[in-house]
């Protein structure tokens, strides 16, 4: 099991860093967007709020690539991946399996770090 959180950690922090370093150096060609999707894309760059949001996953997927303070970096990436996962369910269904993919990698590191994560949950 310590091996299968390790690539879990792994591959999810790569995603992470390198999408989230694409919004900066634009080396990922993006495919065009039409309809809601382009327009809560479009309000998201031209406010810059994106690059906020590009931030919050290259520290989250840098701290899970180097191992340190994991919990925090699933605790940045959490918000990142439910927006992720809700703008593939309801405006744009083309990046659903990778989005169901980075989902299921999140639950399966979260259940991992379950420990770090108790205090949450008690009455």
């Amino acid at each position: 099991m310590k091996i299968a959180t390790t690539v879990a950690r792994i591959l999810l922090g790569l995603i992470f860093v390198v999408f989230g370093v694409n919004a900066f150096l634009h080396f990922l060609p993006m495919p065009p967007m039409q309809g809601l999707s382009a327009q809560f894309m479009g309000a998201l760059f031209q406010s810059h709020y994106l690059y906020a949001i590009k931030c919050f996953e290259i520290t989250g997927g840098l701290l899970l690539l180097l191992g340190r303070y994991i919990p925090l970096g699933l605790t940045l990436l959490g918000p990142v991946i439910v927006n992720i996962l809700f703008f593939h369910i309801f405006l744009d269904n083309s990046g659903l399996p990778l989005a169901l993919i980075v989902s299921a990698l999140a639950l399966f590191l979260l259940v991992r770090y379950r420990s770090a994560f108790a205090g949450l949950v008690k009455p």
